[in-house]
């Protein structure tokens, strides 16, 4: 069975994930991590749109709003999801109780770029790791580039491992649900204002954002969705305003490809290995 893990809040279930600020603290860790390793072994820098009409405006927006959210009925698709300077890109088939997410991080010193991904299937997890920059850097540290199979109990602290919670990865609907009012524009756009500040499953799911730097206004942060023709929820974008030393920043949802994204399937054959120590070194810092 997948993991969710749902707590109450006035009523309503929120879901606690935040999938992309764990693997952005995992990334961050193992970029690091490589990074140091680099350095200490003497590498350096030298080396679709349809044709049905819009949506007609709803008697209940925010109802209308929430079931356009990908739940498990829905069939594999892609996201992507812009928070900050970081882009994170996946798939989700809710039939499999699968994800995949990546990310690719730059380091300028030493030169490299390390591209990892993440595939989940209910409770089985795999990564894929992609050294570019520094010629050998694979070899050198001894990376496969082929699929590693992670054993959990390996890892020093298995919440910060990827898990299939729901088809809602950036936790849409969880944000929608602290707006008390959402407008339908009637194209298909809703607008309305979240409060990033309602629970700490929320909170979560925005480590790259200061919180609490932004005082009362994290309390009203607007928000722009837009609904397809098919009736799927296709963006969220917030726009968070600046705090502190924290700039203004847009904060970006895309759910798209719905029946167009590949299905997951377990790596097998000789696409996979088991995670050698190197990989779990990475992981753990």
């Amino acid at each position: 069975m997948a993991t969710v893990t749902w707590e109450s809040e006035s009523n309503e279930m929120t879901q606690r994930t935040g999938t992309p600020a764990t693997f952005r603290r995992v990334a961050a860790l193992a970029t690091a991590v490589l990074a140091t390793t680099v350095l200490s072994a003497g590498c350096g820098a030298g080396g679709s749109a349809g044709s049905d009409p819009a949506p007609s405006p709803s008697a209940d927006p925010k109802a209308a709003l929430l079931a356009a959210v990908p739940d498990d009925k829905d069939p594999a698709f892609r996201f992507s999801t812009l928070d900050g300077t970081d882009t994170f890109v996946g798939v989700v088939d809710p039939a499999a109780h699968a994800m995949e997410l990546g990310l690719t991080q730059k380091v300028d010193d030493p030169g490299f770029t390390m591209a990892m991904t993440f595939r989940v299937i209910d409770e089985d997890l795999w990564m894929k790791v992609k050294l570019t920059g520094i010629p050998g850097l694979h070899d050198m540290l001894k990376m496969p580039k082929r699929w590693m199979t992670l054993d959990r109990t390996k890892l020093k602290d298995e919440t910060e491992a990827p898990v299939y919670q729901n088809a809602d990865p950036a936790n849409t609907a969880a944000i929608i649900r602290t707006a008390d009012t959402v407008e339908d524009k009637g194209d298909g756009t809703y607008t309305g204002v979240a409060d990033l500040t309602a629970n700490a499953d929320v909170q979560s799911a925005f480590d790259g954002v200061d919180v609490a730097a932004l005082g009362e206004a994290a309390k009203k942060v607007p928000f722009t969705a837009v609904v397809g023709p098919d009736g799927n929820l296709t963006t969220l974008t917030l726009d968070v305003p600046a705090g502190g030393k924290q700039k203004a920043m847009k904060l970006v949802t895309r759910y798209y490809d719905f029946g167009k994204a590949p299905k997951l399937t377990a790596p097998s054959g000789e696409q996979v290995q088991k995670a050698p120590t190197s990989a779990y070194e990475l992981l753990n810092g």
